[in-house]
């Protein structure tokens, strides 16, 4: 039993240090490991309510997982990964341009850029990204291994998942059987609104992005819309970062569209915090953008793209077991 454990550990102050000291290492050791463990969770969690309803309908444990999955991974394989060619292709051609646009916005405001140089610098970051494909990748996810590990452990974790959950209780004192399992009930959903919300959100806003742009005339209108997407997975920061370029690009049309453009970013963003945030996401997060930046920034240090990726639902992790652990706590008292 762990809370035996644990309460050793407690009286013997000596053996704590060494234990701590001994598990932070190893955690660190297999940080990769626990991160794919941590992504698996995430994709259970997101999944595992559609699952649900089809056993509430008498549909048998198994296909009641393998639907939703399936069906997922075929949506992906059938709209993402035939785009991505012609998605790469328009992030090339922006990013080949962007010098020019550069030198064109800072003509608009009286200064000159050093287009050679940023051409070559650029010039260099394409050949990186050619050449380094694989990498990118392996960046994110650990490569195509750890893809597959991640999601055959998902898998197993939506169709264990009652089971796990009640072993994980039974590692405990039999009075906190209960809170155990209500707490890994509430991470779960947690984490699973995150997911499913982020993707309806990336989309929305990468849609709604496009259609602006396009509606203004702005050059490279999708692959911009594409990074307002992918960038709203990091809150508060990334909108913003995400209109630098759609800004820079409009100015070498003309100043003032440069401003409506940034406008129309800020109105996207007001609509996001205000209408389809509370709806989307509903009390998923609801974290401070303060913890939220400073999150990211810790997240993004520790472990670069992958940690900025996952600091938040990490985050709602972290306060989901706090919550518990403190009402136990007060239980007590």
């Amino acid at each position: 039993m762990l809370h035996r454990f644990f309460s050793y550990l407690l009286k013997n102050q000596v053996v704590l240090v060494f234990f701590l000291v001994i598990a932070a290492w190893f955690i660190f050791q297999i940080r990769g490991i626990l991160t794919s463990i941590f992504i698996s969770y995430i994709i259970m969690a997101a999944l595992n309510p559609f699952a649900t309803q089809l056993r509430n309908r008498r549909v048998p444990m198994v296909l009641s997982v393998a639907i939703p999955y399936l069906s997922t991974i075929l949506i992906v394989f059938l709209l993402v990964f035939p785009l991505i060619p012609f998605i790469f292709s328009q992030v090339q051609s922006l990013l080949t341009s962007l010098p020019v646009f550069l030198n064109e916005s800072g003509k608009a405001f009286g200064f000159s850029i050093d287009a050679k140089q940023i051409q070559s610098i650029v010039a260099n970051e394409l050949n990186n990204i050619g050449r380094n494909a694989f990498a990118v990748t392996s960046a994110v996810f650990g490569g195509v291994f750890s893809v597959l590990t991640i999601l055959i452990v998902s898998f197993y974790l939506m169709l264990y998942h009652d089971k796990f959950k009640h072993r994980v209780a039974e590692l405990f004192h039999k009075d906190l059987h209960q809170k155990i399992y209500s707490t890994l009930t509430r991470i779960d959903f947690k984490l699973g609104a995150w997911l499913r919300g982020q993707l309806v959100l990336m989309v929305f806003i990468g849609v709604l992005t496009w259609l602006t742009l396009t509606a203004l005339g702005v050059p490279y209108a999708l692959p911009l819309a594409i990074l307002a997407g992918i960038l709203e997975v990091i809150p508060t920061l990334g909108p913003t970062i995400s209109a630098i370029p759609a800004v820079i690009v409009a100015i070498t049309i003309s100043p003032s569209l440069g401003l409506i453009v940034a406008l129309s970013y800020f109105v996207i963003q007001m609509i996001e915090n205000n209408f389809l945030v509370p709806k989307i996401m509903e009390k998923a997060v609801g974290l401070n953008p303060v913890f939220v930046i400073l999150g990211v920034m810790i997240g993004a240090s520790l472990m670069g793209i992958t940690g900025a990726l996952l600091s938040i639902p990490f985050l709602s992790f972290l306060i989901v077991l706090f919550k518990s652990i403190a009402d136990v706590e007060s239980e007590k008292v």
